[in-house]
């Protein structure tokens, strides 16, 4: 049995047993690759390749390849980014989701052939900023595991925002929380900088991005809590605008390089 497969569909969900009843723990996008780990009669256990994140797939929403295709992929920066499959239909690309261009009109998953405009295709691909990567998620409602405009979760919104920026994140907050560079004092920040929050526990359990106002001291945060949404950052932690409350508690901010 091949050992690597693909996700040609929009988005799959992952679960944490093989049980559509079971948790989503994560979401798969179009054109990302995955080692078989394990399988049963409908599921699949993968670890992706991009992330080694870990989870149950079903296997008629995956497709076997042979090997992972040699070239980098591009990833999509658009919101959503609209190709025409080989039955004429349509695949809808989230933002964040790998292309593998055949060439400036044809891009390819596994097996299948999609088609677009040249100039879609160049419109898809320019690389983005961290702010304004963000902002492309804003109002997104939160979705446990989610990674797409259609519901996301906070580690989830992070990792693809840095995604479409030229950067790859870990999946969960406490593994973002362990790579990067500390910066010790809030007015320090800069934009794009990772914020973490812990629980009474002393677990990180929030992560989002800070927003620096220019020739300003006051921090914005963008994060996904209840939907993506812009806070107020001080030293305490997030301060929602909204209930005019302290929602978590900061715990550390990281700056990655």
């Amino acid at each position: 049995m091949n050992n690597q497969a693909i996700c040609t569909l929009s988005v799959i969900p992952m679960r944490k047993e093989p049980s559509d009843r079971s948790e989503m723990v994560n979401q798969v996008l179009f054109g990302e690759t995955m080692e078989i780990l394990d399988s049963n009669e409908k599921w699949y256990m993968v670890k992706l390749n991009h992330d080694n994140y870990e989870g149950w797939v079903d296997k008629k929403q995956i497709e076997l390849i042979d090997s992972i295709p040699p070239a980098a992929p591009i990833v999509n920066t658009a919101p959503l980014f609209v190709v025409r499959n080989q039955n004429d239909g349509f695949a809808f690309l989230p933002s964040g989701a790998y292309i593998n261009k055949v060439n400036e009109t044809t891009i390819r998953a596994g097996k299948h052939t999609f088609s677009t405009s040249a100039q879609e295709l160049i419109n898809t691909v320019v690389p983005t900023d961290i702010a304004l990567g963000a902002m492309i998620f804003l109002d997104t409602p939160y979705l446990w595991g989610g990674r797409t405009l259609m519901g996301i979760d906070c580690s989830g919104f992070t990792q693809l925002v840095y995604r479409i920026s030229g950067k790859s994140l870990p999946r969960d907050a406490w593994q973002q929380a362990q790579i990067g560079t500390d910066v010790t004092f809030l007015e320090e920040a800069n934009t794009g900088d990772l914020a973490f929050f812990d629980n009474s526990d002393g677990k990180i359990t929030h992560v989002g991005i800070v927003i620096a106002q220019k020739d300003s001291a006051i921090k914005t945060i963008i994060h996904a809590s209840g939907k993506v949404r812009l806070d107020k950052l001080d030293h305490q932690g997030i301060f929602n605008l909204e209930t005019g409350q302290y929602s978590h508690n900061l715990r550390m901010i990281k700056r990655i390089d």
